[in-house]
């Protein structure tokens, strides 16, 4: 997005892969969440005065008329996050950026190994050779997805400059499971919506069970926002569970849940599944739990299904009217490698492309 807009002026992109904008190519299963419908500070685990002057800088409607000028046209799609814009394929937003970035000098399969700086000059020693730069723009990512090459060098790069680094932890990710709900993992492949309350933020979307755990949209939100706590399902978000159980069939014909599903949880809490007439006001009470399901994950699974990497580049130590390090001149950081991670949803990506048009103001 950088590259694209800088002219007149000696540019390379360094790439690790074979191919440039790989992590654009398997974003939104293949069609690219580019930006979302409603944008805000809120939408993100960062500074938010930081977030909200980059945002504003470039917004959304900024970005679509960018994409649209360009042949790319998004539309809303609400069916995994609300507000959602996905494009056609993630191949269209690829050769987009290919077409605009012609005039640039291309690296390809080759890996940064690390930064120097002398006599007012950078030298960055590749896996190939020696290249040597004014200015340095370390847009790298973080450490989700190995497999696409991400790995920690916008970090050490970081930190040889002096720059303190905000713990790192995979997001946007499931979550593997304690015993208590090992019950989750005989549904694995079953996906249902709930609502799921987390620190001081809540989600409605769907939850997948999966051999590990869960996972879903509901639940890669929770974990951006989820510490070491509990997180809270209501199973039945838009229902009353009393009003739909003055009935004399039996309680998984009255739930509007999949049936598999009512028999795990009634197993979990103890209580065979027997005509809601029969139910004694205890097992009335435990149902209830239901609404206010409460869950402590074991854990997650890993940089290698996250997303995203929560944590980054303090955001203190960078120039918000340029992207610029406050440790070190001509050196720039953008997008994920950041301590600013957005939700699912297009977030992510909207803040990428708003912090590169930030930084090009200083270009």
């Amino acid at each position: 997005m950088l590259a694209s807009h800088i002219k007149n002026k000696k540019v390379c992109i360094i790439e690790a892969n074979n191919k440039i904008a790989q992590k654009i190519k398997i974003s939104g299963g293949a069609k690219c969440n580019i930006t979302n419908n409603l944008v805000s500070c809120d939408n993100y685990l960062a500074n938010k005065e930081f977030v909200k002057e980059i945002l504003k800088n470039y917004t959304n409607h900024q970005l679509l008329d960018f994409l649209n000028s360009n042949g790319v046209f998004p539309k809303v799609n609400p069916k995994l996050v609300k507000g959602t814009y996905f494009c056609k394929s993630s191949q269209d937003v690829i050769d987009m950026f290919t077409k605009l970035t012609t005039h640039v000098k291309k690296y390809l399969n080759t890996k940064v190994i690390d930064l120097f700086y002398e006599d007012d000059i950078f030298i960055i020693q590749t896996s190939n050779s020696k290249i040597k730069a004014k200015k340095v723009v370390v847009a790298s990512g973080g450490l989700s997805y190995a497999s696409l090459n991400a790995s920690s060098i916008a970090y050490d790069i970081a930190k040889k400059f002096g720059h303190n680094i905000t713990k790192l932890d995979p997001a946007l990710v499931g979550f593997t499971v304690q015993k208590e709900q090992f019950w989750f993992k005989k549904l694995s492949g079953l996906s249902i919506m709930v609502k799921a309350k987390v620190e001081n933020k809540s989600f409605y979307g769907s939850l997948l069970f999966a051999h590990k755990g869960c996972s879903g949209p509901v639940i890669l939100n929770s974990s951006l926002y989820w510490k070491k706590g509990k997180i809270v399902f209501d199973f039945l978000p838009k229902q009353n569970y009393k009003n739909l159980l003055k009935s004399n069939a039996l309680i998984s014909s009255r739930l509007p849940l999949p049936k598999r599903f009512v028999q795990e949880f009634l197993n979990s809490i103890n209580i065979i599944d027997k005509p809601c007439s029969s139910l004694t006001k205890q097992e009335l009470q435990a149902l209830s739990v239901i609404h206010n399901y409460e869950f402590s994950p074991a854990g997650n699974f890993g940089y290698t299904k996250a997303e995203v990497t929560k944590g980054g580049v303090c955001t203190d130590e960078i120039d918000v009217n340029s992207m610029e390090s406050l440790k070190q001149k001509n050196l720039y950081f953008l997008g994920e490698c950041l301590d600013v991670t957005g939700e699912l949803g297009g977030y992510n990506f909207q803040f990428a492309f708003s912090s590169a048009m930030k930084c090009l103001n200083n270009l």
